[in-house]
């Protein structure tokens, strides 16, 4: 399975990818939703950090929320 990332807007109740971008029908999409009038567009160099940690995920090279919370106390 391979991954992208990439921006959409929401016209009429649906998401539509960016320009130049295409999905096959029925493909599983994963949306991170910003607040509504707080822009966030990620730049390449953001998108390609954010597909390298999914490809992370996906590979299962993940810590447990015990852990991160055991880190971030130190």
């Amino acid at each position: 399975m391979s991954m992208q990332v990439f921006s959409a807007r929401v016209q009429n109740g649906a998401i539509v990818p960016d320009d130049g971008i295409e999905l096959a029908e029925g493909s599983r999409v994963t949306v991170i939703a910003e607040e509504a009038g707080a822009p966030s567009e990620l730049n390449a160099a953001d998108e390609a950090e954010l597909a390298e940690s999914i490809a992370e995920a996906d590979r299962g090279e993940v810590v447990s929320a015990e852990e991160l919370f055991r880190r971030l106390s130190r």
